[in-house]
Parts: structure tokens; sequence; C-alpha cells
């Protein structure tokens, strides 16, 4: 029933359930089948063993934090685009160099669906194409 021939799969993990959700329903209005995790361990497991077309990674997590995940998740899938959210303004240089884009949590609002879909490729709402094919 969706307009969208193949729906591109994101694993979000948060360990904070209002995130995921707001993530969730963010996402999957725009056409994105959407995957959560929880913990870093079950985001790693899932990112392992399903085709992706993203991930996004909160950076402040109990048992790994986002850096840890980002890297685990490049070893085992090094194509994958990864991005890292986090409330902090500044994440260490050696962490960054391992995603491929860094939104802070006070600009995901606006920032995290076009950095998201310049990663997977697709043209955001209101592009060019976007209004030829609607």
């Amino acid at each position: 029933m969706s307009n969208y021939p193949a729906r591109k799969t994101i694993l979000c993990i948060d360990d904070d359930h209002s995130i995921l959700g707001y993530q969730r329903a963010l996402l999957e209005r725009r056409g994105f089948s959407v995957l959560t995790a929880a913990s870093a361990r079950q985001g790693i497991q899932i990112a392992a063993a399903c085709a992706l077309a993203a991930v996004i990674v909160d950076y402040h997590m109990p048992e790994m934090n986002g850096h840890e995940v980002a890297t685990e998740i490049k070893r085992l899938r090094p194509y994958t685009p990864i991005i890292m959210l986090s409330s902090d303004e500044e994440i260490a240089e050696h962490a960054l160099k391992v995603v491929d884009a860094f939104v802070s949590k006070n600009e995901a609002s606006s920032r995290l669906l076009p950095v998201l879909t310049s990663i997977c490729g697709e043209n955001p709402p209101g592009s060019q194409e976007t209004r030829l094919t609607a």
C-alpha cells in the first residue's frame, strides 16, 4: 500500500524507549521500515543478522557507548552507514571517525531525517524528484 517500492530498513539503538518511539514514528512516516534495540548488545545482534540501510545509535548507553557499538557494527558491516546521536554538543574525535554523521539530539527533530535521507541516497520530502513523481 506504500508508494515506496523498496522500504529501506533502519536500525535505531537507544536505551531511552521514548526516543526509540519518536524515531520509529518519524521514520515510518517517511516510508522506512524500522527496527529498534533498547540495548547496545541487542543492536549489534540485529545489525549482524539483518540487511540495513543505516543505523542510528545513541552515544550514551549503559553497557557500551555509541562509539563501541559503531566500531563493532562497522567490523560486521563495513558499508552500513551509521548516524550517532547525542545530547552532548561535542563528541571525541576518535568516536566521530567511526560514524558517517553526527546529529545533536537537540537538533534531531529538524536534522535527523535530512541526514538520513542523504546517507541512504534518497531525496528528502519536497525535493524536485519527489514533486515530479508524487
